[in-house]
């Protein structure tokens, strides 16, 4: 690596990257923050990739080196920052690559994505039987086949009702079992089904459910794969096939989460994972994913009462905010101020709608938050609702907690959030968002569906 990117390198900031003429590294702090992870909502999926960067937002080229010289083992770093669809970079992107050295505490993952399916969802419900430790194959199949048998999916129209006892009469309503959710059979009885799903035990209709081989091969198919980089320092390139040779195309962060399309060996027979990033599919050194199974579980009443009333305070809160708080300074000369578009007859979330509207054409720019200058998609969204009072973090995959939860993009409104694998847009009706979406392209508008919707988000 050269000696003059090296001198500007620090492990400490989320960097937005340039990159000059002469191919050195410019790093430009800002303060570090991150949003950690959180699990899935019962009847939610939420875990996303997030930091996913093109390469399109760093100007010019980078000076690429396939290996490093990484002095001893370093030391395991904390949660990294998180900018949306900014990545975080530590020490030099430059020098961090698919088999580098350099990344010393990346364990290579050797397990295939399909094959940990059972496991996942056994052990989340602390039903899973056998010792897969153990040396005696025949046992493990036996263990394999028994786990197979309980296992169980909901296939119904939103949820099946979960309830105390067998039966629909002098029973109780306890829970519900999303359509899709898995949990593990724990008895059979008179058409229903005595399950433990998520923080949930009790019984369903038989008629509503798969299991065994049925439920575990439909589980497979709609379980979202996922994984998780683990390079634990510095991030990890995207190529345009897979292959160290191929084209680089962008970063993903440490500790982030993916979704993966499908994996394909190269030349060599290393084992790499497309994933989908919003310029297009990617691939990355499987070498350094964990591989996981993103599922959901079942919700108890009290449950769902808590994480319903939790919701309806953050977006009053949010309301009141915007409320007293729109603002009325213009952004701009040319641009209208949040409160001009607020009006008796309207909405809030139709005037964030229309507000956010008004930038379409001006520049995407990695880790920005101008409206008028340049922003990157949490960016552009975090400003825009900056001025109707309301605050958001500046991260895609941090907004996909915030507000309530809508159930899809049938029942969106306009200003709620649609959340995406890096990257989150504002809705404005009629299936369509606006979003600052690439640096080629800038703020613009765009079909809702044009990508897998992961969530839809009410702020207001």
């Amino acid at each position: 690596m050269k000696k003059t990117a090296k001198q500007i390198m620090t492990a400490s900031v989320v960097a937005a990257i340039t990159i000059s003429n002469m191919n050195s590294v410019l790093v430009h702090a800002a303060p570090s923050r991150r949003v950690t992870s959180v699990l899935p909502q019962a009847g939610f999926t939420y875990a996303l990739g997030d930091n996913q960067v093109s390469l399109s937002t760093l100007q010019n080229s980078i000076d690429e080196e396939e290996s490093s010289s990484g002095k001893g083992s370093s030391k395991k770093s904390g949660k990294s920052g998180s900018h949306g669809d900014s990545s975080t970079i530590s020490k030099s992107v430059a020098d961090k690559i698919e088999l580098s050295s350099a990344v010393t505490d990346a364990t290579p993952n050797a397990s295939n994505i399909t094959g940990s399916l059972l496991r996942d969802i056994l052990n989340a419900t602390g039903s899973a039987s056998g010792d897969e430790s153990g040396s005696d194959e025949q046992s493990q199949d036996d263990s394999e086949k028994q786990n197979v048998d309980n296992l169980v999916v909901a296939k119904a129209e939103g949820y099946v009702n979960i309830r105390d006892n067998p039966g629909e009469t002098n029973t109780e309503k306890i829970g519900k079992l999303y359509d899709k959710s898995v949990g593990t059979l724990l008895e059979e009885k008179d058409g229903w089904y005595k399950i433990k799903s998520g923080d949930v035990t009790g019984w369903v209709k038989a008629q509503y459910c798969m299991i065994g081989q049925e439920a575990a091969d439909y589980a497979e198919e709609v379980a979202t794969q996922m994984g998780t980089v683990n390079t634990q320092e510095g991030v990890l390139k995207t190529r345009k096939e897979p292959g160290t040779d191929a084209d680089v195309m962008g970063y993903v962060a440490p500790d982030e989460q993916v979704i993966i399309l499908g994996e394909e060996e190269d030349s060599s027979g290393q084992k790499w994972y497309k994933i989908s990033m919003e310029e297009g599919d990617v691939y990355i050194c499987a070498e350094y994913v964990k591989p996981w199974l993103d599922y959901k579980v079942a919700e108890s009443n009290d449950a769902e009462k808590k994480r319903l009333a939790e919701e309806k305070a953050k977006t009053d809160a949010n309301k009141k905010a915007a409320s007293k708080n729109t603002s009325d300074k213009s952004v701009g000369k040319d641009y209208k101020s949040a409160a001009s578009y607020t009006t008796e007859t309207s909405s809030i979330g139709s005037a964030v709608a229309e507000f956010a509207k008004q930038f379409v054409g001006n520049p995407y720019v990695y880790g920005g938050t101008s409206l008028t200058n340049g922003a990157d998609c949490s960016g552009f969204v975090m400003s825009v609702y900056q001025n109707f009072g309301v605050s958001l973090p500046h991260s895609s995959s941090a907004d996909r907690t915030q507000g309530a939860a809508v159930d899809g993009l049938a029942n969106a409104q306009p200003g709620d959030i649609v959340c995406y694998s890096g990257h989150v847009a504002i809705y404005i009706g009629n299936g369509q968002i606006v979003h600052a979406s690439t640096a080629k392209t800038g703020i613009k508008i765009s079909n809702a569906d044009y990508r897998k919707v992961l969530a839809v988000r009410r702020i207001l």
